[in-house]
């Protein structure tokens, strides 16, 4: 697929690379797409939701504007291995995914610290027992309230 002296492709060509933009498009769109969002709504508990949620959006923003403003040097410098260069970062996201972020299906927002963040291999060890004991108590003390009323 070589471009001529004019600088057209071939109608066959164009349709093919069309078809192909557009098979990534819905691809991205329901895999890894939505995840910048999905993923903080379930992770972060009641007590930090709105600043997870500011430093999620803010690193996604961020990042975006990063990748837009130098793909098109990487482009000029690293050819076609520029698309080498971000599937390995699909790898690497796959990766962080499979250890990292443990399955939330099921599990209320409340009990996320105790039932998820508690008990996962690694993030456990960023959470004193005596505080989410401490918390846990105060959101059952605050559901027993409601109830009685």
């Amino acid at each position: 697929m070589h471009l001529k002296s004019a600088n057209i492709m071939p109608k066959g060509s164009a349709k093919l690379v069309v078809i192909l933009v557009c098979v990534f498009v819905s691809g991205f769109a329901w895999s890894w797409g939505p995840l910048g969002w999905l993923i903080p709504s379930e992770i972060f508990p009641l007590e930090t939701r709105s600043a997870g949620f500011f430093f999620a959006v803010g690193m996604n923003m961020f990042c975006t504007f990063l990748v837009a403003q130098a793909f098109l040097t990487m482009l000029c410098h690293m050819r076609s291995g520029i698309f080498f260069f971000f599937a390995a970062w699909i790898v690497v996201m796959g990766i962080f995914a499979i250890f990292f972020l443990p399955e939330t299906k099921g599990i209320p927002i409340d009990e996320m610290n105790e039932r998820v963040w508690k008990k996962h291999w690694f993030w456990k060890r960023y959470y004193e027992d005596s505080d989410i004991n401490k918390r846990s108590q105060e959101i059952q003390d605050k559901s027993e309230g409601e109830s009685l009323e």
